[in-house]
C-alpha cells in the first residue's frame, strides 16, 4: 500500500485535529502536544459523528455530540458512550507534507 499525501503539516495546529475524507472513509488527523502526528478514524465509534468538531486536549479527542472520548494515539476509548475503539493509521512527514498509510 502506499503512502497516501493528506494535509500540509503546517495546516494543523499543535493540539488541534483536521478532518480528511479519502477512499469514501473519514479520517481525522491530529497534531499532538509532543509535535507528532497522528491518524484515527474520523468518525465516533459511538454514533458515526465527525470527530473533527471536537475537543482535543493533550492525546485525547472528545467526540462534539455526547462527549466520549478517545486516546487518538492508539484509538482506545475512554469513557461512555464511547465503547470501541477507533482504527489508528501510520503517520509520516515527508518534505513538510503529512502522509497516512491505510491499508
Amino acid at each position: 500500500m502506499p503512502w497516501i499525501d493528506a494535509c500540509g503539516a503546517d495546516e494543523i495546529d499543535r493540539e488541534d485535529v483536521l478532518g480528511w475524507d479519502h477512499g469514501g472513509r473519514a479520517f481525522a488527523i491530529y497534531h499532538g502536544v509532543d509535535g507528532r502526528f497522528y491518524c484515527t478514524d474520523g468518525l465516533c465509534s459511538h454514533e458515526q459523528v465527525r470527530l473533527e468538531e471536537g475537543l482535543v486536549m493533550d492525546f485525547e479527542i472528545e467526540c462534539p455530540r455526547h462527549n466520549g472520548l478517545f486516546d487518538y494515539r492508539t484509538g482506545a476509548a475512554l469513557r461512555a458512550p464511547a465503547c470501541d475503539a477507533l482504527a489508528t493509521y501510520p503517520v509520516k512527514v515527508e518534505e513538510g507534507r503529512v502522509q497516512v498509510l491505510i491499508e
